[in-house]
């Protein structure tokens, strides 16, 4: 079976326990991630979760699951556009 294919089948969510705990379902792939910001892949576009302290706690990738710890400031849905500024901004701050 396609590993897209299987993940797509899942339903995406993400549940948010007092700004500390967030969990994602539906997650196809972690494209970056830093102690202030993951932005990833999921069954229903681009996901950009911004906080302080931000850690991985646990990766499923055949569940498409993703949990993480530390205190969320924003979350927001970005298009293929705005993905590849982001990917340019990362890039520019790493190289500097």
């Amino acid at each position: 079976m396609d590993k897209d294919t299987s993940i797509s089948n899942y339903n995406h969510s993400i549940s948010i326990v007092e700004r500390k705990n967030i969990l994602v379902t539906g997650v196809k792939k972690i494209e970056s991630f830093d102690n202030e910001e993951f932005l990833m892949e999921t069954v229903m576009g681009f996901l950009v979760l911004k906080g302080d302290n931000l850690e991985l706690l646990k990766l499923d990738t055949l569940q498409g699951n993703v949990s993480i710890k530390g205190f969320l400031k924003s979350f927001a849905y970005v298009d293929d556009a705005t993905k590849k500024e982001k990917d340019s901004t990362l890039i520019s701050r790493l190289f500097k």
